[in-house]
């Protein structure tokens, strides 16, 4: 399943993983923030999260780190890479609706 699907369906969970200040500076509604270094003190926390994760970070690097680490915990989630970019598919979706 695509990013753009599970974003259109309002499947899944978007996780930002910047930081809290930068998630502060703006983020995408609905979103909720764990940064990519604390993902492996609160897996407990991520397992309980509905499925698929899309995960996003500013440019891409952290959330493609991300979804390595989680996918190597047997989590489905997907790389959406930067926030921007997935709130503009959200957005598209809200706007259709």
């Amino acid at each position: 399943m695509s990013v753009e699907r599970i974003i259109q369906n309002q499947e899944g969970t978007i996780v930002d993983v910047r930081t809290v200040g930068e998630f502060q500076g703006g983020h995408v509604a609905g979103s909720i923030n764990i940064p990519v270094n604390e993902l492996t003190k609160r897996i407990a926390e991520v397992k309980a999260l509905k499925l698929p994760l899309v995960l996003c970070c500013a440019s891409g690097g952290r959330s493609a780190m991300a979804a390595h680490l989680l996918k190597q915990q047997g989590i489905t989630c997907h790389d959406g890479g930067s926030w921007l970019s997935v709130n503009h598919l959200q957005s598209k979706t809200v706007s259709a609706l």
